[in-house]
């Protein structure tokens, strides 16, 4: 069974629930668990050059952004309750992030563990950039500090993955990924489809992950380009057509002629206002398939909220209404 936690590792519940699950997973008794950690952001406006944290923390908006893993508490009370908790699963002393960061190159060395090494490889440096933040108070935005963590966690190699652009298209999907599939706070836990949300106590974790995998399909394998795919129509209905297109970029080049593919891209760049790109995509679909309502409504659409094209525009609407009379659709 597959765990994935997706989490920012600024956030203090990620490291309580990090502790939660190994309690959990220490006394499982069921099907083998594979934990793959995923990255979030709660602070994504946190600046590239860290900001000392007290500092940062007068700002109410950053106060609240750092505490939201907690509902219902005052930014204040929750850096507070998570200080209690994480004394009680044995975190520190000392404990307490000095930094407010951006944790985008430490996101990107997990996922780089992950790919050269595995989920044991990837928990190692997951545990010491925590450690290093939460712990220690160290910047896990330099990359010379993520360098040395790297190489105590036994992945030598990240220090000069960090120094490219390794990983930084990888993280930004699965971010958008996390998004598409209603990640919303940090840590969830996802198995499958089935999501919890929090850093829960061991015993209701345990609970879960019984009651997911008993709820899980027979295992089978999606296609990455299918699972890709149905991201972005994800996005799309989430009002995000950039991430939807983002994530459309690589099935667009190695599958431009699939016409689900151009149809979800054309209506992401109707619905982002790229209207050029969204009529290049819809005339080819037109010359294509020239009896589809919805594709001859769209372009309709589109050429209207150009300047330009207006009266053409009409023409294909009219020819959406007379293929699909009693049709309501619209883009």
């Amino acid at each position: 069974m597959r765990v994935e936690i997706w989490a920012d590792v600024v956030c203090a519940w990620a490291y309580i629930g990090k502790r939660r699950l190994e309690r959990t997973l220490a006394d499982w008794s069921g099907e083998d668990v594979d934990v793959v950690w995923r990255p979030f952001r709660i602070d994504p406006t946190a600046p590239a050059a860290a900001v000392p944290l007290a500092q940062a923390l007068r700002d109410p908006v950053v106060a609240g952004a750092l505490s939201r893993c907690v509902p219902d508490a005052s930014p204040a009370a929750g850096r507070e309750r998570a200080a209690q908790v994480a004394a009680e699963v044995g975190l520190g002393s000392p404990w307490g992030a000095a930094w407010r960061v951006d944790p985008t190159d430490a996101h990107r060395l997990i996922a780089l563990a992950y790919d050269h090494g595995g989920s044991s490889l990837q928990d190692a440096v997951v545990e010491a950039v925590l450690q290093a933040h939460f712990v220690e108070a160290a910047d896990i935005s330099d990359r010379a500090v993520l360098g040395a963590l790297a190489v105590a966690s036994g992945f030598p190699a990240g220090a000069g993955l960090l120094a490219g652009d390794a990983g930084r298209d990888a993280v930004r999907d699965l971010l958008l990924e996390g998004r598409a599939r209603g990640v919303t706070t940090s840590p969830t836990i996802l198995v499958g489809e089935r999501a919890m949300a929090g850093a829960q106590l061991p015993q209701v974790i345990a609970e879960f992950l019984r009651r997911a995998g008993r709820a899980a399909e027979p295992a089978r394998e999606t296609l990455a380009e299918v699972r890709r795919y149905r991201h972005a129509e994800s996005l799309l209905e989430l009002r995000d057509p950039l991430g939807a297109l983002t994530l459309l970029g690589p099935l667009l080049a190695e599958h431009g002629d699939d016409r689900g593919v151009r149809l979800l891209a054309a209506r992401a760049c109707y619905a982002s206002a790229q209207l050029g790109r969204a009529r290049h995509l819809l005339e080819a679909l037109v010359d294509e398939t020239p009896d589809d309502p919805y594709v001859h409504r769209l372009l309709g659409r589109t050429l209207q909220r150009q300047s330009a094209g207006g009266p053409e525009g009409a023409a294909h609407l009219r020819l959406a209404a007379a293929l699909a009379p009693s049709s309501t659709m619209v883009p």
